[in-house]
C-alpha cells in the first residue's frame, strides 16, 4: 500500500507515533488509509450538510475495512460572491482546491481518496486533483437543493436575481421581494436548477467518477446518506481492484460527458471545466469538437433556467442513467468505459428507463435536434465563445444590433438599470477575462438585470468574462482571446454593428479587417485592476485561450 511509506518499517517509527497520537489502534495501522476531502463549511448552503455526508462516508469506509481520515477543501458560494470584488476570487479557487488537495494527498501518502464536493469550482477542482494524483478515488456530492416556491410556483435562485432587476424597474414591490427572499432557497444543497454545480455533479456521474444518483438525489433525502455510505464502501473495493481515475476518465469518458452536457443543457461553465479536467488526465479535449457533438445530440431536458423543471424532477424521472439510455438509442454513448462501480457504463445504465417523458424527452421528441450549448466563432472571437442556445428565445437566435460597450460589469449594470440600454442593443462587457478581471467574473447580475427590465428577448450580451449556469437569454461568454491580451473584443467601438447567428455558429462585428488592424495598432494594454496578492499572481500564470482558464504547465503560483 502507498501508506506503507509512512507506516511500515523501523524508520517510520516517528511517523507511527504521530498516527497513534491521532488515536489510531495497531489494527487500524494495518488497514488502508483512505483520505476524505470534505468541502464542509458554514457559509455555503450547498456545503452546510457535508458534515453528515462525511460521517456517512466514514461509516462506509470502516464497514469495508478501511481507515478514514478527513481533511478540508475550501469552497466559495458564487451567489454570495456575485456582483462585487469577491467574484474575482471564485474561478481561481479551482486551482487552489486542486493544488492543496494534491499537497495533502501526497504529503500523507493516502492509499485512496473520497471527494465530497458540491458547488461550482470545488467539483472541477477536485476532479482535476483526482486526475493529477491518479490514486483510487470516488466522488459523492452533497446533492441539489429542493426548488423553492414563490406564490405557489416552483422557482430557483436565478428567479430572485431577475426579481431584483424587476424591482429596479418598478415592477415588483418590497412585499414581493420579501416573498422571494424567504422562499427561493428552502433547503441546503446546490441551487436547484441546472446551474454550474449541478451540471458538474451530473457530469461527474457521466464521467464514471460517482455512483448512480450522485448528481440528482436531493441533498435533504436520506437516500443521499445511503449513497455516501455506499461510496465509502466502494472506495475500498476500488483500491483492491486498483482502478484509478485515469482508467476511468479516458477520451471516451469525456466524449460521453460532452454528449450528456448537450442533452441536459448544462452550464456554459462546463466548457471551461471539462477541458481543464481532461488536461490533468492527459486527454486533449479540443472544443472544436463541441459543435460536432451538439449537431448530433438532441436536447432532451429543459431544466431551470432554460425551462421550468428542476433537478429533483430529473431524479424522479430516472436521473442521469435514464438520460444516457435515451441517448444510447442513437448510439451516442460509449459504453465500454470503466467506472467507479467496477463495471462499464453499458453495464451501469442497463435497465434504467425514462420514467417521465415530460422531464426527459424521448429522442424521438426532443426540445431540439441539437444540443444545449454551442461554440461561436468570428472576428469578435476567433478562438471561440460559448452560448447556452437552449436558453435563447427563438427570435434572438439571429440578432443584429448596435454595440453598447463597457469596460467592466459594474458600468454595464448601471446602464441597464437606468434605462440606457434599449431593445435591439448588444451589450459588450470586456476586460473581465482570466487576466483582465483578473479572475473571470460571472455575469449573472447583468443578465438578470436585462431580464428583469423586460429586455430578455430583445438585448444580447457578449463578454470575455463568463456566465453563471443561472444566466438565460442571448448571453454569449468566454470570448477568446480576451480583451486584456488584445483580443478583437477590445477593438469594438460604441455603435459598431454586431451580428450574431447562433444556428450558423457565427459572431462578428461588421467592420473590415483593415479597420480592425488599424484599431489594434492604436490599442494599449490597460493597467491591471489588481496588482498584488493571489489574483495578481494568477493573472500572470493563467492562459486564457480557447480552453478557458488553465494554469500554464510547469508554473506554480
Amino acid at each position: 500500500m502507498r501508506s506503507d511509506l509512512v507506516r511500515k518499517g523501523m524508520q517510520q517509527a516517528p511517523h507511527r507515533s504521530l498516527f497513534y497520537a491521532l488515536g489510531m489502534t495497531e489494527e487500524e495501522m494495518e488497514r488502508p488509509l483512505i483520505g476524505i476531502v470534505s468541502s464542509y463549511n458554514e457559509i455555503v448552503p450547498g456545503h452546510m450538510n457535508l458534515d453528515k455526508i462525511t460521517e456517512a462516508v466514514k461509516t462506509g469506509i470502516s464497514m469495508a475495512g478501511g481507515v478514514p481520515a478527513m481533511f478540508p477543501a475550501i469552497a466559495v458560494c458564487d451567489g454570495i460572491a456575485m456582483g462585487h470584488q469577491g467574484m474575482k476570487y471564485s474561478l481561481v479557487t479551482r486551482e487552489l482546491i486542486a493544488d492543496s488537495t494534491e499537497a495533502m494527498a501526497i504529503a500523507h501518502q493516502f492509499d485512496a481518496l473520497v471527494m465530497i464536493p458540491n458547488c461550482d469550482k470545488n467539483v472541477p477542482g477536485l476532479l482535476m486533483a483526482a486526475a493529477r494524483l491518479n490514486i483510487p478515488t470516488i466522488f459523492v456530492s452533497g446533492g441539489p437543493m429542493l426548488a423553492g416556491k414563490v406564490h405557489g410556483e416552483k422557482k430557483s435562485l436565478s428567479a430572485i436575481f431577475q426579481a431584483a432587476g424587476a424591482y429596479a424597474a418598478g415592477k415588483l414591490d418590497d412585499d414581493d421581494m420579501q416573498e422571494y427572499e424567504h422562499n427561493i432557497c428552502p433547503t441546503c444543497g446546490s441551487c436547484s436548477g441546472m446551474y454550474t454545480a449541478n451540471s458538474m455533479n451530473c457530469l461527474t456521474e457521466v464521467l464514471g467518477m460517482g455512483l448512480r444518483g450522485n448528481g440528482t438525489i436531493p441533498a435533504v433525502y436520506s437516500e443521499r446518506i445511503r449513497l455516501a455510505k455506499k461510496a465509502g464502501m466502494q472506495i475500498v473495493e476500488l483500491l483492491k481492484q486498483d482502478i484509478k481515475p485515469r482508467d476511468i476518465m479516458t477520451e471516451d469518458a469525456f466524449m460521453n460527458a460532452l454528449t450528456v452536457d448537450m442533452a441536459l443543457g448544462c452550464s456554459t461553465n462546463s466548457m471551461l471545466h471539462l477541458p481543464a479536467i481532461a488536461h490533468e488526465a492527459g486527454v486533449k479535449l479540443d472544443l472544436e469538437i463541441a459543435n460536432e457533438v451538439s449537431m448530433r445530440t438532441p436536447n432532451l431536458c429543459h431544466l431551470a433556467p432554460a425551462g421550468y423543471h428542476f433537478v429533483e424532477e430529473l431524479n424522479e424521472a430516472g436521473g442521469i442513467y435514464a438520460v444516457m439510455n435515451e441517448l444510447d438509442k442513437l448510439n451516442l454513448i460509449k459504453k465500454d468505459v470503466m467506472t467507479v462501480t467496477g463495471k462499464t457504463v453499458g453495464e451501469n445504465i442497463k435497465g434504467h428507463v425514462n420514467k417521465n417523458p415530460e422531464i426527459i424527452r424521448p429522442v424521438e421528441n426532443p426540445y431540439s435536434k441539437t444540443g444545449g450549448l454551442a461554440i461561436l466563432k468570428g472576428n469578435i472571437a476567433p478562438e471561440g465563445c460559448v452560448v447556452k442556445q437552449s436558453a435563447v428565445v427563438e427570435e434572438m437566435l439571429v440578432h443584429e444590433g448596435p454595440a453598447r460597450v463597457f469596460d467592466c460589469e459594474d458600468e454595464a449594470i448601471v446602464a441597464i438599470k437606468d434605462g440606457t440600454i434599449v431593445p435591439g442593443d448588444v451589450v459588450i462587457i470586456r476586460y473581465e477575462g482570466p487576466k483582465g478581471g483578473p479572475g473571470m467574473r460571472e455575469m449573472l447580475n447583468p443578465t438578470s438585470a436585462i431580464v428583469g427590465m423586460g429586455l430578455g428577448s430583445t438585448v444580447a450580451l457578449i463578454t470575455d468574462g463568463r456566465f453563471s449556469g443561472a444566466s438565460s437569454g442571448a448571453a454569449i461568454g468566454h470570448v477568446s482571446p480576451e480583451a486584456a491580451v488584445g483580443g478583437p473584443i477590445a477593438l469594438i467601438e460604441e455603435g459598431d454593428t454586431i451580428q450574431i447567428d447562433i444556428p450558423n455558429h457565427s459572431i462578428r462585428v461588421d467592420v473590415s479587417d483593415e479597420v480592425l488592424a488599424e484599431r489594434k495598432k492604436a490599442w494599449k494594454p490597460r493597467r491591471p485592476r489588481i496588482t498584488t496578492g493571489y489574483l495578481a499572481r494568477y493573472a500572470d500564470h493563467v492562459t486564457s485561450g480557447s480552453q478557458g482558464a488553465i494554469l500554464k504547465p510547469n508554473q506554480e503560483l
